[in-house]
């Protein structure tokens, strides 16, 4: 699932492509995606005509800030990813007008939402696994909304200070990858960036938050803003199925020190890495730096 670099790369990626353009009209062949409203017709007669006057990124969320009041919410989920390009339509496939683009990548072909745009060009969503979700909102609505109130503070602010890290995890208790990705404690970081934060603190991922000290949670705390302000960085994480708006891969790959290198030697003390299951989810950690 993309997580806070990616999303923040697409965001960052779609300032620079469809900011101050126009929707003139929507196609899909998953009409399942759009949520809100429910009508994928209502969905399509509402955001005709409405400009896009902001995009930014809340957790895991990609919102569009439109005229008139409105708001697009897309959150990408386990497998989609935001495009910007030019598509025709052949053989009831949409096959990027430029064979050379980066938009041939075999991940950019699960395209089932399309959005047409006054330039001539397209934002399209491709999902191989069809989870993502796309929404349309009164913006004073989703700003009030009950789940997106409810959403933990964003790690890279400013205002994201050590004491409020603090703050955050006093009387926690759970094994700390599985804190780190709970949402509502702090914002967009999921299995990927809480394997990688926690093998450069040295810390096991099954440690009780309640037993970590003063010096390994400012360890954890200064290892979250240098790992996802690194990802952001380096365009994200494209090992799997995650493509920048432009087609092309983020370059975090080359950085991975834990998640999903099992078997593979540590970088640090070349002992093997191992992976362990619990709470549903894996976690990447070295058995000899992150000892329990």
């Amino acid at each position: 699932m993309p997580e806070l670099p990616e999303v923040q790369t697409t965001v960052n990626g779609l300032n620079k492509k469809v900011l101050n353009k126009t929707f003139i009209n929507v196609w899909s062949d998953w009409k399942k995606i759009v949520k809100k409203p429910k009508s994928f017709g209502d969905f399509v007669k509402e955001i005709r005509n409405k400009k896009i006057k902001k995009i930014w990124r809340r957790a895991k969320n990609i919102i569009f800030d439109l005229s008139e009041g409105y708001s697009l919410l897309i959150h990408q989920k386990m497998t989609g990813h935001l495009l910007v390009g030019i598509w025709e339509l052949k053989n009831d496939v949409w096959v990027p007008k430029d064979k050379k683009s980066p938009l041939n990548d075999p991940y950019n072909r699960f395209i089932h939402l399309i959005f047409f745009l006054d330039d001539g060009n397209m934002m399209a969503l491709s999902d191989a696994r069809k989870f993502a979700k796309v929404e349309l909102w009164k913006t004073k609505d989703l700003l009030e909304a009950k789940e997106f109130k409810s959403i933990g503070p964003e790690p890279l602010d400013k205002s994201f200070t050590f004491k409020k890290f603090q703050d955050i995890f006093k009387n926690k208790r759970g094994k700390i990858k599985q804190v780190l990705m709970k949402p509502e404690v702090i914002a967009g970081i999921g299995n990927i960036y809480s394997s990688e934060i926690l093998w450069y603190t040295k810390i096991h991922p099954e440690k009780d938050v309640s037993e970590l000290s003063p010096r390994e949670l400012k360890a954890i705390y200064d290892a979250t803003k240098k790992v996802l302000a690194l990802g952001v960085k380096l365009g994200g994480e494209s090992f799997s199925d995650y493509r920048k708006p432009d087609g092309t891969k983020g370059d975090f790959d080359t950085e991975r020190k834990a998640y999903k290198r099992e078997g593979q030697k540590c970088r640090r003390c070349k002992t093997l890495i191992r992976r362990i299951h619990f709470g549903g989810r894996s976690a990447f950690f070295c058995p000899s730096c992150q000892k329990l």
